[in-house]
């Protein structure tokens, strides 16, 4: 796949967003003709593709997330172990949060979606990727009173011009109806990326890094809440979230995120 998105590609994505919004023969017509004009390409191996951003080839290769999986963590059991059984990984390290889950695994074409939305301005990827995490944390939702995006600090979030998160949670919210609140979470120190960092370094680099504002603790306080992110790796900045949240006085905090790395050269149970 490119580096980077084409400018037509992401103008295009921009239009056909726009034009979902909008009803009306017009607007029918206008999303025929720039499908005719740029058709759709597979994000990942850029063939045309009707309507969503996979092609069914690239979806098959997806690997979802479906019991039995860890009741804490989320993580999948080779086989069932039995109800409320832990992963070894959750008994051995507690997370600070409930319970965590993921639509999929972090492979190859879930990494080529969460980079196109994040990094390559694909917006268009957001309303699939939001209703397959709707899906996923479908028992967690149903305890939920809010939505909380991680937040971009806010240098990043002036270059990249949007959260990934906060996009995902827009969607996770319009199918769930539980609302979002999107300004309760501030990074207030800005981070490196965790790109390339050891578990260790994840972990100081965001200590500290996040506080939910005075006048947003009325949000948090006394509610349970979902954190919402892209992708879970060592599970440093959810964590970090959780803790402020908690501080905040939430009644819990639970993770939902797109997709999620697991070690298979471990057992899981």
């Amino acid at each position: 796949m490119d580096a980077a998105a084409s400018p037509s590609r992401s103008i295009a994505a921009h239009l056909r967003s726009a034009l979902g919004a909008v009803g009306g023969a017009c607007a029918q017509t206008a999303r025929l003709v720039l499908d005719i004009a740029l058709p759709t390409l597979c994000v990942s191996c850029r063939e045309p593709v009707a309507g969503e951003g996979v092609c069914a080839g690239c979806w098959a290769k997806l690997s979802f997330i479906a019991p039995p999986y860890c009741p804490r963590l989320g993580i999948p059991f080779v086989y069932d172990p039995g109800p409320e059984l832990l992963s070894m990984e959750a008994i051995a390290n507690p997370p600070a949060y409930g319970r965590a889950r993921a639509a999929v695994r972090y492979d190859d074409v879930a990494r080529t979606l969460v980079h196109a939305l994040k990094y390559q301005d694909r917006t268009d990827l957001a309303p699939t990727m939001g209703r397959w995490m709707a899906r996923a944390g479908k028992e967690l939702l149903g305890d939920a009173d809010v939505l909380v995006p991680v937040p971009l600090h806010w240098q990043r979030g002036w270059s990249r011009r949007y959260n990934q998160s906060a996009a995902l949670a827009k969607v996770i919210s319009r199918h769930s109806g539980v609302a979002m609140a999107s300004a309760a979470l501030r990074r207030v120190r800005a981070t490196e990326q965790q790109i390339g960092l050891s578990r260790a370094q994840r972990a100081s680099n965001v200590q500290g890094a996040f506080k939910v504002a005075d006048e947003r603790k009325a949000d948090i306080q006394g509610r349970r809440v979902i954190l919402i992110d892209d992708v879970l790796t060592s599970g440093a900045t959810v964590t970090a979230c959780a803790r402020a949240l908690l501080r905040a006085k939430a009644a819990q905090v639970d993770v939902l995120v797109f997709a999620r790395v697991v070690d298979s050269h471990r057992a899981p149970i």
